[in-house]
């Protein structure tokens, strides 16, 4: 049995699906795979189900009833992976604007570099995005300046989808209380982790935009992040960060050594 498992949320994803599952469970690292489907009425969880029966106890799958968000999705996600034991718990797009081979070093960052959290991080070194018209790069970067600027912390990528969770992590940050679901909710859960004085390390990627099916990226998404940002640091004001076992290091940053890999 794997310590690790891959979730994924779906929403109207056929093109993509088959060869992301695929994808996933050819890696070296033994991974497990969980899609959290809202509804698709392409048939996205009809072809997963398809496949459960190729990839038996490795391909799980969530189905939801209806669009309930992005940050819901993940959270149903984690509360699966925290009742099955994993250890890692990974957040992944379904269009390969993530490179499924990351995750490898995302692990590893975690895993072996004894990180709380690895982000992979289209910033941490210049701009590394592909397919992004000028003005999408340009909101997306000033974005994470503005998130930084708000909150004190320093991570290069705070609005990153591509992210490695140890367990420690999700029992300790107080899930049913996340506040946001649409992408602000990856801004939340980094904050509330580097409060809670975990150790975040950024692993450089390459970032490419879908090929195949519709983006889910607006203007208004953005917006929500934007706003939603004033309301995570004034709701610290009046946190307490507490957590039951001693922080052994200080919240920090840090950047992966190892090099981004092209997919």
């Amino acid at each position: 049995m794997t310590d690790s498992v891959v979730i994924i949320p779906t929403y109207n994803e056929i093109e993509n699906i088959e060869a992301i599952i695929r994808k996933v469970f050819s890696l070296p690292k033994a991974l497990d795979l969980l899609i959290v489907d809202d509804g698709s009425p392409d048939g996205t969880a009809h072809k997963v189900k398809e496949l459960q029966t190729e990839f038996p106890g490795q391909l799980h799958l969530a189905e939801r009833k209806g669009k309930l968000g992005l940050g819901t999705a993940y959270i149903h996600g984690f509360k699966w992976g925290l009742q099955k034991h994993y250890n890692y718990f990974f957040e992944m797009d379904a269009d390969f604007s993530h490179n499924p081979e990351d995750l490898v070093r995302l692990y590893e960052a975690c895993a072996e570099g004894r990180s709380d959290i690895a982000v992979g991080s289209r910033y941490i070194r210049g701009v590394n995005v592909v397919n992004w018209p000028m003005k999408r790069v340009l909101m997306s970067y000033f974005a994470g300046h503005y998130v930084r600027f708000v909150t004190g912390m320093t991570v290069m990528d705070p609005t990153a989808g591509f992210v490695c969770y140890s367990r420690e992590v999700l029992e300790t940050l107080p899930l049913d209380h996340i506040k946001f679901v649409g992408y602000a909710f990856q801004i939340e859960m980094k904050f509330d982790a580097w409060k809670y004085g975990f150790k975040i390390t950024e692993v450089p990627i390459i970032f490419t935009d879908r090929t195949l099916g519709e983006s889910k990226m607006s203007a208004g998404i953005f917006k929500e992040a934007i706003l939603g940002v004033l309301g995570l640091k004034i709701g610290s004001w009046f946190k307490r960060y507490i957590r039951e076992t001693p922080v052994t290091t200080s919240a920090s940053v840090e950047v992966a050594s190892s090099s981004p890999a092209l997919g």
